[in-house]
């Protein structure tokens, strides 16, 4: 028998082993959430779990099996409180919290930037991006002294991509906002807050996006390997850097793309265009 041949258990590399991780964005199997829980739960994590609804946690029963869920409609402080309250009474200290929330209405498809209601944007700045501030804000006294925060925001603000609508600066300032958090939460703990930026993803939510799924196959032509990127590989990036052996990274957005945006002037992409030009 041989030293790998042992039964021992696998090193524990990313020390996530009996940490407690806080879950909100779950809505399927699909969604990028899930992915994550499903990754630090094999980690040895355990995860507690955030949904929006009463409706939503019956839907998720079997596929969270037993898990722990929680309501919670970050558009309603009151329940963003009493989430705070609930963990409080049950002595819960966060090691991690995932935020994959985020909401953008539609109503009339995809329409000029410019021609975004009100309504519509500030409702999305509120679930998208003001949530993750007002729900580490409730919940600092939670976390443990060096807890890592972890959001999910996009892989570039600065491309126009029309069909993504009105999201793009929302998750600008969603992922501007880690920065100042990190700034303040360092006056009184080590928590560390950063982004998982992910590229164009197949997720249930994104497909209801007008137009994205064909942005998400001419991405596919974009990417150099020839694939999109997938949610497990954003899962794998954010378990890295809910663990602690990314200790060293705070305030950052992690670009996971798959060199997407090192490729835009493909040739063979180029080539196809100036010749449906010419046609």
């Amino acid at each position: 028998m041989n030293e790998n041949d042992s039964a021992e258990p696998l090193f524990d590399f990313l020390g996530l082993q009996n940490k407690t991780i806080l879950v909100m964005g779950v809505a399927n199997k699909k969604s990028v959430a899930f992915a994550i829980s499903k990754t630090i739960r094999q980690a040895g994590a355990k995860v507690i779990y955030t949904v929006r609804s009463e409706s939503r946690k019956e839907s998720l029963a079997r596929l969270l099996g037993d898990s722990e869920m929680i309501v919670c409609d970050v558009e309603d402080q009151s329940q963003i409180d009493s989430l705070k309250d609930v963990l409080t009474d049950r002595g819960v200290v966060l090691d991690g919290l995932v935020h994959s929330i985020a909401f953008a209405d539609y109503p009339e498809g995809i329409r000029p930037f410019h021609e975004t209601t009100r309504q519509q944007f500030l409702q999305a700045v509120d679930i998208s991006a003001y949530s993750l501030i007002s729900v580490c804000n409730a919940l600092k006294d939670r976390f443990s002294k060096n807890a890592s925060v972890v959001t999910i925001g996009i892989s570039t603000t600065r491309m126009a991509s029309e069909s993504y609508g009105f999201m793009a600066p929302i998750k600008a300032a969603l992922q501007s906002s880690l920065a100042f958090l990190t700034k303040s939460f360092s006056r009184f703990s080590e928590v560390r807050f950063n982004s998982v930026s992910a590229g164009l993803l197949k997720t249930s939510a994104s497909a209801g996006i007008p137009g994205y799924v064909d942005s998400y196959l001419y991405a596919e032509k974009v990417i150099p390997r020839g694939r999109a990127v997938s949610t497990e590989e954003v899962a794998s990036t954010a378990a890295f850097l809910l663990s602690p052996r990314s200790s060293g990274i705070a305030a950052q957005s992690i670009v996971v793309d798959a060199a997407m945006e090192t490729n835009y002037f493909d040739a063979k992409l180029i080539e196809a265009v100036t010749a449906q030009d010419i046609d």
